[in-house]
């Protein structure tokens, strides 16, 4: 079952190290190895997510959504956009920016130095604006409820998660200005560009999340009139349409599954740029790790583990927000990339654990509950 599943992931996993060993050395197999642990690692609510609405379709658009989603995933999101970052950043076209990816390394890799602050700038707003969407939110579900219990109170103040961002980006922006006038301001433009870039990165997470919010709330209310449907032909005793989610229902759950998947790549994409510059193993690295989540949204459904090891969402999100932050930092501060791809290792790593724990008090719980039940029954019995 896992071999079957996983069987692809595991042959591009090879191919894609020994490239990477083939491109740079053993250093870049080993920051291949971190990107696609953080890009599984990021991307593990998103494969829980998937599998959620996935379930639901029929072997057509699930076959589709692990077929033309792959291609949109894998080399849309995380092959051309970060060419297209780069370009942007470096105003640069494409394909020049391609070019000096393969045949000029060391002028692109000054040219995306240079252009770091703004990529810093807009992944940190857009990383941290998920982190605080998710962290002040109301849930069931709670890992550290000392931190998540008040910031959930806190998150019924109404855009107070834009606030913060932007208060962040102008501490960032006022940093930069600041260091650039202590040493003469050689770099005083570099304020305007992070405060533009932070904006843009904001806007962005705004534009995505209404629509995966549009497409959820449409989601939703088809989900209900379908049930109407249900009820009315169960009173008039007519046999309702067979509707297994395909054609229109199907199309839509498949665009927002697309919109979802593309938001969730932003963060993996963006937090690669604090791993590395180098678009190669960045495209190697999240390659990989983009495989993996889809192998891993198909044993999700297959296995019907849903609901298992509840904290790792919570995990991946911490890491998100401990990346945006670093990201921030790097605008005007060096920090060494091991150290940013360790950060999220561990804190998904704790999650696991911590999930794993809990399933172990509650299967004790639950034995517990049974001994003393069968032990009344037996003196039921006597």
């Amino acid at each position: 079952m896992v071999l079957k599943t996983f069987g692809w992931s595991f042959a591009i996993t090879a191919l894609g190290l020994v490239a990477a060993v083939f491109y740079d050395g053993w250093t870049a197999l080993g920051v291949v190895a971190i990107l696609a642990v953080l890009e599984i690692s990021l991307s593990f609510d998103n494969a829980v997510v998937n599998a959620g609405i996935l379930k639901k379709m029929n072997a057509f658009w699930q076959k589709i959504f692990l077929t033309v989603g792959v291609l949109i995933a894998v080399f849309g999101m995380r092959l051309v956009f970060p060419v297209v970052i780069v370009a942007i950043s470096a105003k640069l076209g494409p394909i020049e920016a391609v070019d000096l990816a393969f045949n000029q390394p060391d002028r692109y890799q000054q040219l995306v130095t240079d252009a770091h602050p703004s990529i810093a700038a807009f992944g940190g707003m857009f990383l941290l604006m998920i982190f605080l969407d998710f962290i002040f939110e109301e849930r069931d579900i709670q890992w550290l409820r000392w931190i998540e219990r008040p910031l959930a109170k806190l998150g019924k103040v109404d855009m107070l998660s834009v606030c913060i961002a932007l208060i962040a980006l102008l501490i960032a922006s006022v940093t930069v200005a600041t260091q650039a006038h202590q040493h003469g301001g050689v770099h005083v433009d570099k304020s305007a560009t992070v405060l533009l870039s932070g904006v843009a990165g904001l806007i962005t997470y705004l534009i995505v999340g209404g629509l995966s919010g549009f497409f959820e709330n449409r989601l939703e209310e088809d989900e209900e009139r379908e049930h109407e449907e249900e009820e009315e032909a169960k009173r008039t005793g007519k046999k309702k349409p067979a509707i297994v989610l395909a054609g229109q229902a199907a199309f839509f759950m498949f665009l927002y599954l697309e919109v979802l998947d593309a938001s969730f790549s932003f963060d993996g994409v963006i937090g690669a740029f604090a791993i590395t510059n180098d678009i190669v193993l960045m495209a190697l690295g999240l390659g990989i790790g983009a495989m993996y989540v889809r192998s891993l949204t198909v044993y999700l459904v297959r296995q019907g583990t849903l609901d298992d090891y509840v904290y790792l969402e919570h995990g991946a999100h911490y890491a998100i927000g401990a990346l945006a932050v670093i990201l921030l930092v790097t605008i005007q501060y060096e920090i060494n990339e091991i150290i940013t791809g360790l950060v999220g290792v561990v804190l998904i790593a704790w999650s696991f654990f911590s999930s794993v724990r809990r399933n172990q008090k509650l299967a004790a719980a639950e034995g517990k509950v049974t001994a003393s039940g069968d032990k009344a029954e037996v003196s039921s019995g006597v």
